[in-house]
């Protein structure tokens, strides 16, 4: 038995039967939602490809800059002190996960999820364009080893490799702007041997995973399939098989002998299972290897239009509308989760559009003494920590005021400051130690030139205690 027809004994169709792994060869399935799924899978992997090219302003729409602790994400900047945004962002992308699943099932496997874009958008059609279709790569695979298949094996696994270095160079892309990664690879990886050896690393994992391990990844090592069981309920719309009408299953009769019963609209021709690329029966309802590709409904649908039968014996339903049941779509569980993803996006969204300074200012106290005799003078030493968050480099205007007869050093009172860049300044403040009178509050006034905003930080002077 292959990997791709259906097993007899209950086990899933990528294992044999000692519980060992069977390559499968899913047979192409041509209908609707393949074409649809190209189409999709097409938008996301130029989306993917154009990215480290779009550019706002001076830095690519997305660069991660790791060793200088540095991110630009849509235009906006953001430094370390922003990471609770990430907690936000990622809680909105999880709650919205969760809202798509419990609508939909795992529509996000089958039409966006990265590891089946790139594996039937990319590494399996080159597998088809040089071994064939499913029937031809079995036999392949089964034969000896002759020329034809030595080299179209070493044809495939090279274009795999091929792949696998672009896609991980693109991925660096995100981290190194393109145009100084492009300079470093012709340069070569003498001068750059860090950034070689996560390329490699990263070309070799891709490799991996798209060349050999594929469905185990979905299969084993995802945890976003086990955890449909808690996510989808019975109104949850998913691909299935409609047992009421496909059962029991036989051929096609167009004439039925007297006294047998008529057969179900399945013929049970095993065609959903050889195109399923994790190899299972979709006929034994929802499974947790069921990525949601609907390749099955292709397949399916085909069938029935050579038997001469309504589509729809594979489908998108519930659970309750495979049943026969009344379907309810709109539940209380979608209003809660989507509320908990818009709150969360939402705060993002208010932060960086109102609440977000384009720049952060702290006044400290320097270390050592919290204060100086200095003959007739009381000494304090401050330092400025300023941080520009715009996105571009801008001026600032720095000014101190404190009460009179206060003598105030400031060296810095026009800063130039690059995007995220930062500046520790001192400010000296002395006041005589005749006039004395306790301790004061020091205002530091700052100006970002580019958007006028103002912003004032306080310190507080303090000396040794007043003799009265």
């Amino acid at each position: 038995m292959n990997a791709t027809s259906p097993s007899s004994e209950g086990r899933p169709g990528f294992l044999d039967a000692s519980g060992l792994r069977l390559k499968i060869h899913p047979a192409d399935a041509p209908g609707r939602f393949l074409r649809w799924r190209r189409i999709v899978y097409a938008l996301l992997i130029l989306h993917y490809l154009a990215l480290p090219f779009i550019k706002n302003g001076q830095h690519p729409a997305i660069h991660l800059d790791i060793e200088a602790r540095r991110f630009y994400l849509a235009g906006q900047a953001f430094n370390a002190q922003d990471v609770w945004l990430l907690v936000f962002l990622l809680g909105a992308f999880a709650f919205g996960l969760v809202f798509v699943t419990s609508l939909a099932g795992r529509v996000w496997c089958g039409w966006a999820c990265p590891q089946t874009v790139f594996l039937e958008g990319v590494y399996r059609r080159i597998e088809r364009l040089i071994e064939g279709p499913a029937t031809q790569r079995q036999r392949l695979d089964a034969g000896p080893w002759s020329w034809d298949r030595v080299w179209r094996k070493l044809l495939k696994q090279s274009l795999f490799v091929a792949v696998s270095l672009v896609l991980a160079h693109w991925a660096l892309a995100f981290f190194v702007p393109a145009p100084q990664l492009a300079g470093i690879v012709l340069h070569g990886p003498a001068g750059h041997a860090t950034l070689f050896g996560w390329a490699m690393g990263l070309t070799g994992l891709i490799w991996f995973n798209f060349a050999w391990f594929r469905e185990q990844f979905c299969v084993i090592l995802c945890p976003y399939g086990r955890l449909q069981s808690v996510l989808i309920d019975r109104q949850s719309v998913i691909i299935g098989y409609d047992g009421k009408r496909g059962e029991p299953r036989g051929k096609a009769l167009k004439v039925l002998p007297a006294g047998v019963t008529p057969p179900g609209d399945c013929i049970d021709c095993g065609r959903c299972v050889r195109v399923c690329p994790t190899g299972i029966d979709i006929r034994k309802g929802l499974q947790l290897e069921c990525i949601g590709c609907a390749q099955c409904i292709d397949a399916c649908d085909e069938v029935m239009d050579k038997v001469e039968r309504p589509r729809g014996l594979i489908r998108y339903d519930s659970l309750v509308g495979f049943e026969g049941g009344q379907k309810r779509i709109v539940r209380p569980r979608l209003f809660a989760y989507a509320a908990m993803s818009v709150l969360a996006l939402g705060a993002v969204v208010l932060d960086v559009s109102t609440v977000r300074a384009p720049f952060e200012a702290n006044l400290l106290r320097a270390g050592g003494t919290p204060y100086a005799l200095d003959g007739g003078l009381i000494r304090d030493q401050f330092e400025l920590h300023l941080v520009n968050k715009h996105v571009e480099a801008a001026d600032f205007q720095l000014s101190v005021q404190a009460p009179a007869g206060t003598s105030v050093v400031l060296p810095q009172p026009e800063v130039h400051l690059g995007s995220l860049e930062s500046l520790r300044t001192p400010i000296l403040v002395a006041v005589e130690r005749k006039t004395w009178g306790g301790p004061f509050d020091v205002e530091v006034h700052l100006r970002d030139r580019a958007t006028g905003q103002e912003r004032v930080v306080t310190g507080r002077f303090i000396g040794p205690p007043v003799v009265r």
